[in-house]
């Protein structure tokens, strides 16, 4: 029987709470001061009021390993591996972090890998987390025979080892604590959930966490996200019954897929559509409803995804209206909706403020819509339980279509000039929020949806 559903309990996160160790980088367990709450005022700086660590410096390590992260990217690229089925990744990610002087631990949560770079400075705890899992051939854009790296996890690995390398070549001007979170299995939503149950957050005591995606926007130019993110998701099932239930179901399909306010793109004219709609102000993506409903035999099997989540509950309503024309229908819902990633609005802004200042005034654009309307991400149960940023890197090379730069597509090919650029900005972005005296100034986020 389907639970109750509250909006109340569709928006409602867990916060990460308890005291814990972090693993020092001798690989012991030492202990590590409670950080303050968020949003309260400063503690003091670091060692002799120093402040994090210097953009320059960042810029000056990046161009000394960019070549070689690409040379990474490029043997990872050339292995992909199925969500849950990382060992390989895994065993490179661990070898590069430990080369890198971080302190390893592997098979955390399936086949994720955690590594802990401590500064030289007393400091704040961070974490930074980079999918693994390539993408299955069920998920692709027009199917495939083999799981490929098209939607850029082999781009976000990259940059995170990246920034694991230069701040540990940085680390006496280091503030604080860095945790790197190599996941598994982003694309099925299970891997954050199975990383996040071994307790990590609470063992090393982190404050908030950042990440980057992807994104079909120009080389060198960043998304954020204040107060949008991605969708999540909900499924139904409506079984029809009756002598004429095939064709009863087929009706319904048609009817549920109705209820859909945004269509799937079909062509890369819809797919820029798209892009230009969540670049726009109150557009067409600020509030939408995007559906799958098929029919077979006679089962109606639906997957849906909304803006803002609270329309989960209209669009369940909706579907068991329609459902009540079959008579003998039935209609269950396999629990609650899958949340969605809401990236809390301040934390997005302060990491616009921070990109245009080391980057460019023109380096840094606005999202207004949850996007891709049709994509979600596991990264919403991280900022279920601490502040973050999630935000979109942009990998199109100039002039080139944009399903190069979309992901799941299968010509994706993003620009791997995108590397630096990535590395530098985490890196910079990362050293900052270690120093002691910053400190997020928003509260825990909103909530993640299928893998994106």
């Amino acid at each position: 029987m389907e639970r109750a559903l509250s909006r109340r309990t569709l928006l409602a996160g867990t916060a990460a709470a308890g005291a814990g160790v972090v693993w020092g980088a001798s690989g012991r367990a030492v202990a590590d001061e409670r950080e303050r709450p968020v949003g309260q005022g400063p503690v003091g700086q670091g060692a002799a009021g120093q402040g994090p660590v210097a953009q320059g410096a960042v810029d000056a390590e990046v161009a000394r390993l960019e070549q070689g992260l690409i040379a990474l990217r490029r043997d990872i690229h050339r292995h992909p591996e199925a969500p849950g089925q990382e060992r390989r990744t895994a065993g490179v990610v661990a070898r590069e972090l430990r080369a890198a002087g971080l302190t390893v631990t592997t098979g955390v949560g399936g086949h994720g890998v955690v590594g802990v770079l401590r500064g030289a400075r007393p400091g704040r705890t961070v974490a930074y987390r980079a999918d693994m899992d390539a993408v299955p051939p069920e998920d692709g854009v027009g199917g495939g025979r083999a799981a490929a790296h098209h939607c850029g996890h082999d781009i976000h690995t990259a940059v995170a080892l990246g920034v694991a390398q230069v701040l540990a070549r940085l680390r006496r001007q280091l503030d604080g604590t860095v945790v790197f979170l190599f996941q598994p299995a982003e694309e099925t939503l299970s891997g954050a959930r199975a990383l996040i149950g071994t307790g990590v957050l609470e063992r090393t005591r982190v404050a908030e966490i950042h990440a980057l995606h992807c994104g079909p926007f120009p080389v060198g130019r960043f998304a954020v996200t204040p107060g949008f993110g991605m969708p999540g998701q909900d499924k139904a099932a409506v079984t029809v019954s009756g002598p004429d239930a095939p064709d009863a179901a087929r009706r319904l399909a048609d009817e549920i897929g109705a209820l859909a306010t945004v269509a799937l793109p079909r062509t890369p004219t819809d797919l820029e559509r798209i892009v230009a709609d969540a670049l726009t102000p109150n557009g067409p993506l600020a509030r939408f409803v995007a559906v799958r409903a098929r029919a077979q035999e006679a089962e109606v099997s639906v997957s849906y995804r909304c803006w803002p989540q609270e329309r989960y509950l209209d669009v369940r309503t909706d579907i068991r209206r329609l459902a009540t024309s079959c008579a003998g229908a039935r209609v269950s819902f396999p629990g609650e909706p899958f949340p969605a990633m809401v990236c809390p609005e301040r934390d997005a802004r302060v990491l616009a403020r921070h990109l245009r200042r080391t980057l460019g005034r023109d380096a840094v654009t606005e999202l207004h819509a949850a996007f891709p309307p049709f994509s979600g991400e596991d990264f919403a149960l991280y900022l279920d339980r601490v502040p973050g940023t999630f935000t979109f890197l942009g990998v199109r090379a100039p002039g080139t279509p944009v399903t190069t730069s979309y992901p799941h597509y299968p010509d994706f090919a993003p620009d791997e000039r995108a590397l630096g650029i990535g590395v530098r900005a985490m890196a910079g972005w990362i050293a900052e929020r270690t120093h002691r005296a910053q400190g997020l100034p928003g509260g825990s986020g909103g909530s993640g949806g299928s893998g994106a």
